[in-house]
């Protein structure tokens, strides 16, 4: 079944995410990626055979055969969600970089978020911008590993939860942005430079870093970055690592630290647009679940109480703060007042405003009917030692609490709630709201509802249990996650590139058909007079040839070219030389077992 968008649901991972989470999927466009696409893909995997075969994780190379990804052309999307749906995992498309938040919430569903940009010819060892390499060749092959795709799922569960500032979604603007910027082929140097400026300017301006900030470190250090095993023979599994062929190589040598991973991983900021310095590896992917659940512990959903409170009045955002008796109040939090010991006795939000429970909005409490804010008191009663949230309704009516009546409600905190009892409202058992007319509430001499002000809805609870990041039901409170109004980059394809992409579909053509070989040639000069700049078409006419052993004064030509061109620049030396590599070492044994083994 496919939505208006193109999206297919069929996957039920897919089918199990809310709206506001399916509104950053996109349709993959899968016809736009051009011959030259797939032969940079094509470039990468085999590499990717070639270098990680020994130095991955062992559960990645069983997992690219068992997600059914081509080492010959870019993955659907589709095929992939065929494949992972036999593990309980599903993917979505969506154009580059989204909001961290957005992005933990689908992994908590088990769905990968794949960015469906191919990264260009030019970004071939490392791009900065999320792509189908990073996210499909990258993310995908090592969830089929169960303990690490229930720490992945686990990650995504606390990841949502957490509390972020303003300041981090401009961080995440400013950093999405400059990763745009670069995978464009005819960026402004000048742009670019001050696009990095203002990446610089508003990580050094973060201020104390927020439980988003702070988890998206763990998650940086290990899920993208990560090694695993020893510290003097760690092996790769961070998808960052799997999927930029520059870095999986270098990360490896003795220039790069290598840290045994712990907690303190979350103090050490990162920079998405260079190499990492320094890597952390963990001994099993059980290790990355014990300081997921260590850090967890502190985190305002965990703890609550005054420190959760004020963790959602700093962030400045939508957040919830639950009851002890269930009942969830999502909105904007601007006050909390507190007694002599410190304890939260009264909360106050401004604005648009929910109530729910069990993260369904409660029916007449949503953001119509709460529009001007909710304020409401926290904890014991005088009248009974018991926790309010547990009173019956024979205790209520000995209370003088009655539907219908005036009432009198007082605090242990001092706080004073009178008026006339409307309603009373219970979930599983438990006392939720008692709703007020003619309602005055009062801490001290200072008036905290005035009876003109309508119906007073009082929360009950003995203490808040939980603060999480956002509305308590997403979809009810209408929160409209901030889609980016940036698109990433398309290269156009103009009539010189048309050519280009032209000569790359011929050679494939002839390298899969194996036929057509007396024409590599002709194609060959074309891109000579045409496309000099191009070194990759080169090589791919090269290995045709290796192969077949034909044409040698045209093999001995060609090879001539790429190695006048690996004197160019330091990152072509390099690329061309693995080029050759592969081309020898495509005539290993051991290399045809495994491309028998693979997906076409």
């Amino acid at each position: 079944m496919k939505s208006e968008s193109g999206i297919s649901y069929d996957n039920a991972a897919v089918a199990s995410c809310p709206k506001h989470l399916l509104q950053f999927a996109v349709d993959q466009r899968y016809d736009d990626y051009t011959s030259v696409d797939h032969a940079v893909w094509r470039f990468i995997m085999r590499q990717n055979i070639f270098f990680l075969k020994e130095y991955a994780h062992k559960v990645y190379f069983q997992g690219l055969l068992n997600t059914g990804i081509s080492f010959e052309r870019i993955p659907r999307i589709q095929e992939m969600n065929d494949i992972l749906a036999k593990i309980g995992w599903g993917a979505v498309a969506v154009d580059g970089f989204i909001p961290p938040a957005a992005f933990m919430e689908f992994q908590a569903y088990k769905v990968l978020v794949i960015a469906c940009d191919m990264r260009q010819i030019h970004h071939i060892e490392y791009t900065p911008a999320p792509d189908i390499v990073h996210e499909a060749a990258g993310h995908a092959p090592i969830i089929v590993d169960r303990e690490y795709s229930e720490y992945l799922q686990r990650f995504g569960e606390v990841g949502a939860k957490a509390m972020s500032s303003k300041k981090d979604f401009e961080l995440y603007q400013a950093i999405r942005h400059l990763s745009i910027l670069k995978e464009r082929p005819d960026a402004d140097p000048k742009e670019v430079d001050e696009a990095t400026k203002l990446v610089e300017h508003r990580q050094k301006s973060l201020g104390e870093p927020s439980e988003m900030a702070l988890l998206s470190r763990l998650h940086w250090w290990t899920v993208e970055y990560g090694l695993i095993g020893t510290l003097e023979n760690p092996k790769i599994y961070g998808a960052g690592l799997l999927s930029s062929i520059g870095e999986s190589v270098s990360c490896l040598e003795p220039a790069v630290k290598k840290i045994p991973y712990s907690i303190d991983a979350q103090t050490y900021a990162f920079d998405i647009t260079t190499k990492q310095p320094q890597l952390f590896v963990c001994t099993d992917f059980q290790h990355l679940r014990r300081v997921l659940e260590e850090f967890a512990s502190t985190m305002a959903f965990k703890v609550g109480g005054l420190e959760g409170i004020n963790k959602a009045i700093e962030c400045q955002n939508v957040a919830t703060c639950e009851y002890s008796s269930g009942l969830q109040v999502s909105g904007i939090f601007t006050e909390v007042i507190t007694d002599e010991n410190n304890s939260p006795i009264y909360l106050r939000t401004t604005g648009k405003t929910a109530l729910a429970f069990g993260d369904r909005e409660l029916e007449g409490h949503g953001v119509d009917y709460h529009n001007d804010g909710f304020g409401s008191p926290v904890g014991k009663w005088k009248q009974t030692s018991a926790s309010p949230e547990l009173l019956t309704n024979d205790q209520l009516h000995a209370l003088g609490i009655v539907e219908g009546r005036k009432a009198k409600v007082e605090f242990v905190s001092g706080v004073m709630v009178s008026g006339k009892v409307e309603n009373i409202l219970r979930r599983d058992g438990k006392l939720l709201l008692i709703s007020f007319s003619s309602c005055t509430a009062k801490y001290g001499d200072r008036v905290l509802f005035n009876p003109d002000w309508g119906m007073y809805d009082m929360a009950v609870g003995e203490r808040i249990s939980s603060v999480f990041n956002g509305a308590a039901d997403k979809d009810a409170y209408n929160q409209v996650a901030l889609i980016p109004k940036e698109r990433t980059i398309k290269v156009p394809s103009y009539a010189k590139r048309k050519r280009l992409e032209n000569l790359y579909a011929q050679v494939r053509k002839i390298r899969e058909s194996k036929a057509g070989y007396e024409r590599l040639g002709e194609i060959w000069e074309t891109q000579q007079a045409e496309h000099p700049e191009d070194w990759l078409l080169s090589m791919e006419i090269f290995e045709i040839l290796d192969q077949t052993d034909q044409q040698r004064e045209l093999k001995t030509k060609i090879e001539k070219f790429l190695n006048e061109k690996k004197g160019k620049t330091k990152d072509l030396s390099t690329l061309i030389s693995w080029g050759f590599r592969l081309v020898e070492y495509h005539k290993r044994p051991e290399y045809q077992a495994v491309l028998h083994d693979s997906p076409n």
